[in-house]
């Protein structure tokens, strides 16, 4: 094996993370390029190129979800096992977009599908008011502790949601709300980073590329949380239906975006984790950057915290899982009404 070859390996090793002993470390990272992944006995195997040198190996049964990035290959029998055990496959571009999932087939249970499917206008509403109430609380909790003083409007948006009599009035109060929070961002900021606004597609700048793959990691982690609990991710509560848009799993993201989403962006420059020349041309993470990116991200998915209602600790990945059951409970009429993940500091 050649010094470059195994110089990749031994980065894929670190960015491929899944302890045995833990009961979280259930997320697989595979971002080696050239890599592929395969199957031998009851595990899964990592293997680099031709060389055909094992990289690393985890146990199926700790594994819910395996995260596929840019050029890496997988074997009919890997996919064939990961339709057996339940385990969900996504798929990003190398440069962490995302591309498209392999769900298993026993994951599909039509009698939830319908509670979504039915749910009606009033139900809807109810919940939604709920997830936008929380993502402007979290939004305020994370000014707070970036010593800013939230605006005074922020908190009168946060009562206007329970007033809001039609999903388009809701939406209005978010966007209002969102305006607001994001103008104050900036002074969040080290010296030597800017931010005017939020921009998508592409983002105009370093921070705004670092948001919008953080988001798409969360929504990845919203998704299998989904569809661990036999939701549809497509069939929305708050965001239209679209064809490839997955509706419920933005839903869902909304109250995790101020919180852990930005949260996490600003640690990494304030923190000066990752600079501007980590970025290319095209304001995207470098290649080794990306790999530096996505090592911390699932370190910092696997950091606890005392969940601010059953007061017990857990760590980010969980508590979203614990979001799509608490979600799946108020579509189906299980519970009266969501609990959304709320700081109120």
């Amino acid at each position: 094996m050649s010094s470059d070859a195994a110089e990749q390996g031994a980065e894929a090793f670190r960015i491929i993370k899944a302890s045995e002993g833990l009961f979280d470390d259930d997320v697989v990272y595979v971002a080696a390029q050239g890599s592929r992944i395969g199957i031998d006995g009851g595990r899964l195997v990592v293997k680099y190129g031709e060389s055909g040198e094992v990289l690393s190996s985890f146990p199926l049964e700790k594994i819910n979800t395996v995260n596929i990035f840019g050029n890496v290959s997988v074997s009919t029998p890997f996919l064939s096992k990961c339709n057996r055990h339940g385990m969900v496959v996504n798929y990003f571009t190398r440069y962490g977009k995302y591309v498209g999932s392999f769900s298993p087939d026993h994951n599909t249970i039509a009698e939830i599908r319908r509670h979504q499917a039915a749910l009606n206008a009033e139900r809807a509403l109810a919940i939604s008011k709920v997830i936008v109430g929380a993502k402007i609380r979290n939004s305020r909790t994370l000014l707070a502790r970036k010593k800013i003083k939230p605006p005074k409007r922020l908190k009168e948006l946060e009562f206007e949601v329970l007033g809001a009599a039609g999903m388009n009035q809701l939406r209005g109060v978010e966007g209002e709300a969102a305006s607001i929070y994001f103008a104050h961002l900036n002074e969040c900021l080290i010296e030597g980073w800017i931010f005017e606004k939020r921009t998508r597609r592409p983002p105009k700048d370093h921070l705004n590329s670092l948001l919008s793959l953080t988001y798409a990691m969360m929504k990845n982690e919203v998704m299998s949380g989904l569809r661990q609990y036999n939701l549809d991710p497509y069939i929305g509560v708050m965001h239209t239906d679209r064809h490839g848009r997955p509706a419920l799993a933005l839903d869902l993201l909304e109250e995790f975006r101020p919180i852990f989403c930005d949260a996490f962006a600003l640690r990494l420059v304030n923190q000066r984790i990752l600079d501007h020349d980590d970025f290319g041309s095209d304001n995207r993470l470098k290649d080794h950057a990306l790999k530096k990116y996505l090592s911390l991200y699932d370190d910092y998915m696997k950091e606890t915290f005392n969940h601010p209602k059953f007061k017990y600790a857990v760590t980010k990945r969980r508590s979203v899982i614990m979001q799509a059951i608490l979600l799946r409970k108020a579509i189906t009429g299980e519970m009266k009404q969501y609990h959304p993940l709320v700081f109120t500091r």
